[in-house]
């Protein structure tokens, strides 16, 4: 995976994982950014699979980044998939 997807809005977003889905393989990311307004760490996920995007909304808050990144990275491939299954429905 590369550490930073050429999408826009994602420079900042860090590889977490790679799902297999049929054929297709997605890259998962996950992107962190200061709350506008409360002074917490917020975070969504992006899914890349050659020229598709998907993004869910602003799913996690936490007072830390390093807070958002363990709560994403506890997600099992069965939870990301069903995000994913979400996105693309």
């Amino acid at each position: 995976m590369e550490p930073f997807p050429r999408a826009p809005g994602m420079a900042g977003a860090m590889p977490l994982r790679r799902l297999a889905r049929g054929r297709a393989t997605w890259d998962v990311y996950l992107e962190a950014e200061p709350h506008p307004d409360i002074g917490a760490i917020r975070g969504r996920l992006h899914f890349l699979c050659d020229d598709r995007h998907h993004v869910s909304t602003w799913i996690f808050l936490e007072w830390t980044e390093k807070e958002v990144v363990d709560r994403a990275r506890r997600f099992t491939t069965g939870e990301l998939t069903a995000f994913l299954d979400a996105l693309t429905a």
